[in-house]
């Protein structure tokens, strides 16, 4: 069923995302008129309780509007997916504190854009780690960190910073601070020319805070990670992918179609492929609603949220998806031919197949598998269907 979110999200990729999708790529520059427009139509705030000014939407909205988005431009679905992987965090573990509680309502009644520093020079992508250290100066914290990627971080409004606890504490000891853009300053240390995800403008930037220390999250960086952020990420950003593959395949089915209005009674040579494109895209969209479905099951029990089993479960549909995606964008390219590899032609698949490149890439699927290798030793593996 079509929901209201969903509607007005497909209205908007059609007739914003998609015709600015090519300049946004060809000039690596940020999607300032599809985000004006999410930001006009109140999307930034869809996740923001309501008793905080919000619409109280769930992460399956949101997750359906990242498909819509992606179908029109896949960089912005992923800016929209970051600053709701961010506003998840939030609302999951900031409910006791009056700032973030404040925060949340400036979220839904300003329409800020969150964005995210967690990853770091010197930790080898390793989110759990961090070698920058919070600094507090009676009610105020200072803190300093060299940022490998901070997406679209000039164009947000207030940045969330993973870590360490302060400066003798271990690596693994992080807390989550929110930051306000007159509270830091950004200095860029590295550009953010990519193969694909060219709009996300994820450069590099040595991030310097200063900001009162009530605005650090209450609950460890850890507990943050494990029972929201990871599951959000994967979840949120498989329906980005999801997106950007079901908009290749549409490419594709009406490539097909128009062969075989040129030789009636003649199936196409690349039909048989499509069905097989298709019945993988229906793979992944399954995984994606099971997933969905064992995040609302799990978010109701700390436990299980906790739990290797669901760890497991969302680590493999990121690398699933991730991997999937990508063999149905090559599928479509291959059903389009020449038409798909030129980059003027209504069947163009050249902006998709860069951008489905990055799923691998967005926290290394061998360092999920390698996670997850350890987490099995310990969990016993799933083998009935309930």
């Amino acid at each position: 069923m079509t929901s209201e979110y969903t509607s007005r999200a497909r209205a908007l990729a059609q007739q914003v995302a998609a015709k600015f999708a090519e300049a946004t790529d060809r000039e690596a520059r940020f999607p300032q008129e599809t985000v004006a427009a999410l930001r006009e139509q109140r999307f930034f705030g869809m996740m923001v309780p309501t008793d905080d000014g919000g619409d109280g939407a769930r992460l399956d909205d949101v997750a359906a509007v990242c498909v819509e988005l992606a179908q029109g431009c896949a960089s912005s679905a992923m800016i929209f997916a970051m600053h709701n992987i961010k506003l998840a965090s939030l609302i999951s573990h900031g409910q006791q504190s009056p700032w973030h509680r404040q925060f949340m309502g400036r979220i839904a009644n300003e329409q800020l854009l969150l964005a995210s520093a967690t990853t770091e020079a010197g930790i080898g992508g390793d989110l759990r780690s961090s070698v920058c250290a919070v600094r507090t100066d009676g009610d105020n914290f200072e803190l300093a960190k060299d940022a490998t990627v901070i997406s679209y971080g000039v164009h947000a409004d207030a940045i969330l910073v993973s870590a360490r606890r302060h400066p003798e504490a271990p690596p693994s000891d992080q807390v989550l601070v929110a930051v306000l853009k007159n509270q830091y300053r950004l200095e860029r240390i590295s550009d953010w020319d990519t193969l694909g995800m060219r709009g996300t403008c994820s450069e590099g930037h040595r991030l310097t805070a200063r900001a009162p220390t009530e605005q650090i999250l209450p609950k460890p960086f850890a507990e943050i990670a494990a029972q929201s952020m990871l599951s959000s990420s994967h979840l949120l950003w498989s329906s980005v992918w999801f997106g950007i593959a079901s908009d290749a395949l549409a490419r594709a089915q009406a490539f097909v179609r128009a062969e075989a209005r040129k030789k009636p009674g003649t199936t196409p040579p690349g039909a048989l492929r499509l069905a097989e494109a298709s019945a993988m895209l229906q793979s992944v969209r399954s995984q994606i609603v099971a997933g969905l479905k064992r995040f609302d099951e799990a978010r109701r029990d700390e436990e299980d949220l906790m739990s290797l089993g669901f760890a497991v479960a969302m680590n493999n549909l990121k690398v699933n998806v991730s991997q999937m995606v990508a063999q149905i964008v090559q599928h479509a390219l291959l059903i389009c031919g020449i038409q798909g590899y030129r980059n003027n032609t209504p069947y163009s698949l050249g902006r998709h197949l860069r951008d489905a490149q990055s799923a691998a890439l967005m926290i290394s699927n061998d360092r999920i598998l390698s996670n997850t290798s350890t987490m099995l030793l310990a969990h016993r593996h799933e083998t009935g269907l309930f």
